[in-house]
């Protein structure tokens, strides 16, 4: 075993996990996911069954990254995220064969709160501002806030603002 998880983390098999990734306090990975390299999971995230999870991410406290999400390298996931895998969720009716994916390309960074609805592409290197609401597909580079999240700006590829022309 070349990661660490904490005693308290719960890996359901089969499961592949990457050197050098560390898995903290009370978080669950399902069945058959994959997690690269150099990770990072945080304290109490859950990662559903099938997910697959790029090298270099780092998923913040409190998320729980469910079916139908992918993680590209280099991500970042602020604490408490919230990803949604169906459009129009009821209790009492069975969705799953409708989940639709959410892709969140190479070097994107969500802030802490953000919720991202399912079914959309955060593009490379994209920032979404803290407490954002995600109903739309995300421009590579670009700088998302609010509910619903708009556009303000561009961002290069180490998260600093671009002045605009």
């Amino acid at each position: 075993m070349d990661f660490f998880a904490h005693p308290t983390a719960v890996i359901d098999s089969p499961s592949v996990i990457g050197n050098e990734t560390k898995i903290w306090h009370f978080s669950h990975i399902m069945a058959h996911c994959t997690i690269g390299e150099r990770c990072v999971i945080g304290q109490n995230v859950f990662i559903a069954e099938g997910v697959t999870i790029g090298n270099g991410v780092k998923i913040q406290n409190n998320v729980s990254v469910y079916k139908g999400v992918v993680c590209e390298d280099d991500v970042f996931i602020g604490p408490s995220v919230v990803f949604t895998n169906v459009i129009n969720p009821r209790a009492f009716i069975e969705r799953k064969d409708e989940f639709r994916p959410t892709i969140i390309k190479k070097g994107a960074s969500i802030g802490a709160n953000a919720t991202i609805l399912c079914g959309h592409t955060l593009g490379e290197y994209c920032l979404i501002g803290a407490g954002s609401v995600v109903t739309s597909d995300v421009e590579p580079y670009a700088l998302m806030v609010g509910n619903p999240a708009r556009q303000v700006g561009w961002v290069d590829k180490n998260g600093e603002k671009k002045q605009q022309k």
